[in-house]
């Protein structure tokens, strides 16, 4: 039972720091306003500096040839856009949301070498719509729920209130996030990540060691697993040869069934050795996939739909796999016995390719499968707004209700099927990947 704990905690920590954050966008209209020039000069005067100041307004709001910067503040929503929203849900942020600007916020723990640590809440940055906060903290903003940070170093430092968040679009249509102060656009930085950019992002000026929503939640679950295991192995050693109760009697089936329908026949007679840590798997995901359906706080995370975590839960089963591997599986993988040498040349380079393409379906075919889940429910939710053009119909929004309330509660039926078959499926390929390595060769 310790085994399965230290695990556990392994996990745990080890996915929060590789943890990478969803990046989302969001299409806005410009917002810039220009003065207007005296008109007590000469004609051709008035004309030239006019020209003037105009030009250099433009320069300096981002609207010059090179790229144009658009800011969403101040602007009515353009209705509901199911896409956007679907994105916004599975993306990972550092606060909860609970209903229109209401935010339940986390604690942001941000370190920049050229300032030092900022600690702090969420809240500080005053979110609103969207996610976006209207402060901005020693360079730092909050756009769509993530911290990010401004790339100018001439901005002021401090707390300073900003006039908007939007995009520039470059000469080649790529998007950046921007930030409006004193008529101004200033340029932000990716999303920190430790991933140095593998999965969106790239390396930057901080690193951000926040308590996400992803985080949180794999923190609660840990909690909650600490706890059941806690107590079931109490009862165990106070109801010795007694039959199991409570939570006894929830959690020993379920360990069992791992045991005999997936350890023992993959594993053979050293199933005993790998069980703490299919166990540990098995749990850990049915427990992130369970807590993710419950659509308010402190449910709702994306966690095994996040590539950060399947990354590291995979990584996890690549290194028990090749290092519990013996001297006949190896063999198998750079040069077979009993093979042509011609033959070799071509199996050994798809065999090495096996090694790393395993581990690779496991972390896509989790991520893949809950992250569609989600989408599809939002989708069908979606159909509300759709056909009631974002309320303005009530018919319209009636016949979405009558549409969109059983498809989603199918689809929630549906998806708890699916997190407890996404984490069998997940152990029962890691026993299969291990078996193969410890197993013995045949004569």
């Amino acid at each position: 039972m310790r085994n399965i704990l230290l695990i556990f905690a392994l996990i745990f920590s080890t996915s929060g720091m590789l943890l990478a954050q969803d990046h989302d966008h969001a299409d806005h209209s410009d917002d810039a306003t220009h003065q207007e020039e005296s008109h007590e000069a000469h004609d051709d005067h008035e004309h030239g500096t006019a020209a003037h100041d105009e030009h250099s307004d433009h320069a300096e709001h981002g609207d010059h040839e090179h790229g144009h910067c658009f800011c969403d503040s101040g602007h009515a929503e353009e209705g509901f856009i199911v896409s956007e929203t679907a994105f916004h849900h599975i993306g990972d942020a550092n606060a909860f949301h609970v209903w229109g600007d209401l935010y339940i916020p986390l604690p942001c723990i941000l370190y920049a070498p050229d300032h030092g640590w900022n600690v702090m809440m969420a809240s500080k940055f005053d979110m609103g719509g969207h996610g976006n906060g209207a402060l901005a903290i020693d360079r730092y903003v909050i756009v769509h729920g993530g911290v990010m940070r401004i790339e100018d170093e001439s901005f002021p430092m401090g707390e300073v209130a900003i006039e908007c968040i939007g995009h520039e679009i470059d000469e080649e249509g790529s998007e950046h996030p921007i930030v409006g102060y004193n008529g101004n656009c200033y340029q932000l930085e990716s999303k920190s990540t430790l991933d140095q950019g593998v999965f969106g992002g790239g390396i930057t000026s901080y690193y951000d060691f926040s308590i996400t929503k992803n985080v949180f939640t794999m923190l609660l679950v840990f909690v909650l697993l600490l706890w059941m295991f806690t107590s079931v192995a109490k009862a165990y050693k106070k109801r010795r040869g007694q039959a199991p109760r409570g939570m006894q009697g929830l959690m020993e089936p379920v360990i069992l069934f791992i045991q005999d329908e997936v350890a023992k026949p993959f594993l053979g007679a050293k199933y005993g050795r790998y069980l703490p840590f299919l166990l540990s798997i098995f749990f850990f995901i049915l427990g992130l996939n369970l807590i993710g359906q419950v659509p308010f706080f402190p449910g709702s995370a994306n966690v095994t739909g996040n590539l950060g975590v399947t990354f590291v839960l995979a990584l996890f089963t690549f290194f028990v796999v090749n290092f519990s591997g013996n001297k006949h599986y190896w063999e198998h993988v750079f040069w077979m016995p009993g093979v042509p040498a011609w033959v070799k040349t071509i199996l050994t380079p798809v065999e090495f390719l096996g090694l790393f393409i395993k581990p690779f379906t496991l972390m896509l075919r989790l991520f893949a499968n809950i992250t569609a889940g989600h989408i599809v429910i939002i989708s069908f939710v979606g159909l509300i707004f759709i056909f009631g053009n974002s309320g303005e119909s009530v018919g319209g929004s009636t016949v979405g209700v009558l549409a969109s309330v059983p498809l989603t509660m199918f689809m929630m039926a549906i998806e708890l099927l699916v997190a407890f078959i996404q984490a069998f499926v997940f152990t029962l390929l890691a026993a299969s990947y291990i078996g193969a390595a410890i197993e013995e060769p045949h004569h």
